[in-house]
């Protein structure tokens, strides 16, 4: 188990007589890993999730060990474990509520994926679900993301809860996420796809330096990067003595109180554009998968996409008579280009 030690000290330090500075840090326990298993009589629910904490305050003193132990405790009694976004915002508003000497607390969950082992006739006793009652099966490499943050700066009694959710690397991640690293909050979308047709680029500007040619019909390949952030969020403060206590909103569609819903919906659109999209452009698309985003998901503030373009080069054969290049529908055989790739980045935002 490894841990985040960031040493948060708000008093000043006195280097020498004409300098004075201020150290602003955060510490807490990174990579705790969880796995929690629901049981709803004979029909259970699985989640794993790989949390990281970190609290920020007038600290003076870290206790990192804390932090991993409120984690696995909250894992055992919260209501709300099954969807990251919530169980992300009953930790951190626990934490703040529960010192008084922190002021804020951060939280990311990764999420990996689960899935029922399909059996025939068996679905779960309210008929929501199908599969298999107690086996699982790990049928993908795409992880939901979510990072929270809770702040009390303005005093215990007005939270202020910040979010974004959504998966990455779904059907395997080729290309790091070049948005991953530095967001404060996100929810990602990382798959990486590929149509073989209904896509072109053509009537780009000019000049000596351009030696790429317009094609009306080549292969689209992208390692989408999504993430999406939702408006800030009022919470109640827990009531009881220890802290425990954590209320959900009203769940409207697209807010983050129906987080699986606006997932869900969020990585249907991406995909469903990507392929049915006649495309002009990677910009074009990513314009569209934005826009469907937002409209469909009222609580939601912005939408970035990054799109690295993958490049399929077609074989040219023309040394031994073949023809595999010209006219593009006549490519068949083509040569993946790693790097260098293009990457085209854009966020779309409400007025």
């Amino acid at each position: 188990m490894s841990s985040t030690l960031f040493l948060t000290i708000t008093m000043p330090i006195e280097l020498a007589a004409d300098l004075v500075t201020t150290l602003h840090a955060r510490y807490g326990k990174d990579k705790i890993r969880v796995l929690r298993v629901v049981r709803d009589g004979s029909w259970h629910h699985v989640v794993e999730y790989n949390v990281t904490a970190l609290l920020e305050g007038d600290i003076d003193v870290s206790r990192t060990a804390l932090v991993k132990n409120i984690t696995y405790y909250l894992a055992k009694v919260s209501p709300h474990i099954l969807i990251p976004e919530h169980f992300a915002l009953h930790l951190g508003t626990h934490l703040v509520s529960r010192y008084a000497h922190i002021n804020k607390a951060f939280i990311t969950i990764e999420q990996l994926r689960w899935s029922r082992i399909s059996v025939n006739n068996s679905q779960a006793p309210d008929g929501a679900e199908q599969g298999h009652s107690h086996a699982f099966l790990r049928d993908g490499e795409d992880k939901r993301i979510v990072k929270v943050e809770i702040d009390a700066s303005a005093g215990k009694d007005k939270l202020l809860g910040r979010v974004s959710a959504g998966i990455s690397d779904l059907l395997g991640e080729s290309f790091p996420s070049p948005l991953s690293m530095h967001r404060l909050s996100q929810h990602t979308l990382h798959p990486t796809v590929l149509k073989s047709t209904g896509s072109s680029f053509s009537s780009f500007l000019r000049d000596e330096y351009t030696t790429l040619a317009e094609v009306d019909d080549r292969i689209f390949s992208t390692a989408i990067d999504l993430h999406y952030d939702f408006a800030p969020v009022n919470l109640t403060s827990p009531q009881d003595v220890k802290k425990l206590d954590f209320v959900l909103g009203e769940i409207v569609k697209g807010s983050v109180w129906d987080a699986p819903g606006v997932a869900t919906r969020a990585r249907d659109v991406t995909l469903e554009v990507f392929a049915e999209d006649d495309s002009a452009s990677v910009q074009a698309t990513l314009y569209k998968m934005a826009q469907l985003v937002l409209s469909q998901n009222a609580g939601i503030q912005s939408v970035t996409y990054a799109l690295p373009n993958k490049h399929y080069i077609p074989v040219d054969m023309r040394y031994i008579g073949v023809e595999n290049v010209s006219p593009p529908s006549n490519a068949e055989v083509f040569m993946p280009i790693a790097a260098p790739s293009g990457l085209i980045t854009a966020t779309v935002s409400r007025k």
